[in-house]
């Protein structure tokens, strides 16, 4: 009797897709969410100017007066470490100027574009490393009290510089300095104890290099650098999720109250426009059974008839302009809201002879709002264009790509006949149309759909050259409030 244990293929094979899964999903976890430029232009100049920069000017003058006073705090024993001191000395001037170099950058950071700020952080961080290593070499090595200063940078860099392939790569490369420092300072103390007796070599090696000292072995410095990096990575996960759940949820609330009041003023409209329409209606259709043989009081009645239904169409399809109707907001995934407004509107069973060209430019940041809304002004721009073909071929380009300051833009052009410039100043007005079944609604709900969320809708137009509707998103914002 076999007593193995089988296992189903399907059952390997979902193992087998969720083990190739893993990885991704660790990465994501862990991933960073890029901070916004406003705030990450406000932890640099905290961290960098208000106080990196009035410490590293007081250590600058500290070591100033060390180097030219009688009274130096580094270890002079030979004259292979004097010329390691003097070439710090020159190390020194240089570091000073590239960080009044680093400071007017930082002061002028507001007319800089905000990756290059971050690059000058990282940048500043690297040559603070690097001098820290320079002064590890004249301060006993791996035993240095500089050591300390290397966990501070680590602490520093997880502020100012949030990315975090950028972070982790910086932190380990100022570990690498530390390393290097101290292999430096070893085999100093190598190259001097060859020229000593053998009774000063023992001495000066110790005195210069105290690497096997058993209460401070260098395994344990290296560990805690590893461990410092890590810790000040996960706590600036955790608390930047947090910050920005907190975010979400305000931005969550106040749409959903705002949309939710404004709904219910739209339904209390409704209901008091349509109960009298309902009535005119019963009443034209009663007058209509009495009067019989009037030919000429019949197609009265059947004017007020249809008048009545035409004027509950629009009411109808104002709650759609006005977008006052009930719903909740949603974290919306702008292109997959693009390929389904695309579907709709030019559905591949239909025949339309229009094709339809995406650049789409991921990865976009997702949207907080209703979905019902983003799909409307999508299906509304992309309706405009296939129907300015009228039934002939054509071409619509879809395009998708994130701005500088985070919003999205999306821009949807056609090569049709274009609008004509007396009419494209109007095209955006509720109720102007120029189609002979049209209710000039369209465009205006693109418009205010766009402007309930912050956003902005323009559209260029040539006649013969086709248009093109540009709609902005700003992923993150207040809605404006309805005055």
């Amino acid at each position: 009797m076999n007593s193995s244990v089988s296992i189903k293929p399907g059952r390997l094979a979902r193992l087998g897709a969720w083990l190739l899964r893993l990885p991704g999903q660790i990465i994501e976890l862990l991933r960073i969410p890029a901070p916004d430029p406003p705030q990450l232009l406000k932890r640099i100049t905290i961290m960098e100017l208000d106080i990196v920069l009035p410490l590293r000017a007081a250590g600058i003058l500290m070591l100033l007066h060390s180097f030219y006073s009688r009274h130096a705090w580094f270890v002079k024993v030979s004259d292979a470490l004097d010329i390691a001191v003097e070439r710090i000395q020159h190390l020194l001037w240089l570091y000073i100027a590239l960080n009044i170099i680093i400071a007017a950058l930082l002061l002028a950071r507001k007319r800089l574009r905000v990756s290059l700020v971050q690059w000058i952080a990282f940048a500043s961080g690297l040559i603070d490393g690097i001098f820290l290593g320079a002064l590890t070499v004249v301060t006993r090595g791996y035993d240095s009290p500089v050591y300390w200063l290397f966990l501070g940078l680590i602490m520093r860099t997880a502020v100012s510089v949030p990315r975090a392939s950028s972070q982790l790569l910086l932190n380990l490369g100022l570990s690498a300095c530390y390393v290097v420092a101290g292999a430096i300072d070893v085999s100093i103390a190598a190259s001097i104890a060859k020229t000593l007796p053998p009774e000063e070599a023992t001495a000066a090696e110790q005195l210069l290099s105290p690497l096997n000292n058993p209460t401070e072995p260098l395994f344990l410095r290296l560990l805690l650098l590893v461990l410092m990096t890590i810790c000040c990575y996960g706590v600036q996960v955790l608390l930047e999720r947090q910050r920005r759940a907190v975010e979400e949820a305000r931005e969550f609330a106040m749409r959903e109250g705002q949309l939710h009041a404004a709904g219910r003023l739209a339904a209390e409209f409704t209901h008091q426009i349509k109960n009298p329409l309902a009535i005119i209606n019963n009443a034209a259709y009663s007058l209509q059974r009495a009067l019989k043989q009037g030919r000429a009081m019949d197609e009265q009645i059947r004017i007020i008839q249809e008048e009545v239904e035409h004027s509950d169409r629009i009411i109808t399809q104002i709650m759609g302009y006005a977008q006052l109707s009930e719903g909740r907001v949603e974290r919306l995934d702008v292109l997959e809201e693009l390929d389904r407004a695309i579907r709709n509107v030019l559905p591949p069973a239909a025949g339309f002879k229009v094709r339809v060209l995406r650049d789409y430019q991921p990865p976009l940041p997702t949207l907080v709002m209703q979905r019902r809304h983003l799909f409307d002004t999508f299906t509304n721009v992309l309706q405009n264009a296939r129907e300015a073909f009228n039934g002939s071929a054509g071409n619509i380009v879809v395009k998708a790509h994130c701005r500088d300051d985070y919003s999205i833009e999306v821009s949807i052009e056609d090569d049709g006949p274009g609008i004509p410039p007396e009419k494209k100043g109007r095209i955006f007005e509720a109720y102007y149309t120029t189609k002979d079944k049209g209710t000039g609604l369209g465009l205006a709900t693109v418009k205010t759909n766009v402007e309930l969320y912050g956003g902005t809708v323009q559209v260029d137009s040539e006649l013969g050259k086709g248009a093109r509707f540009t709609l902005v998103f700003p992923a993150k914002t207040l809605m404006k409030v309805a005055e």
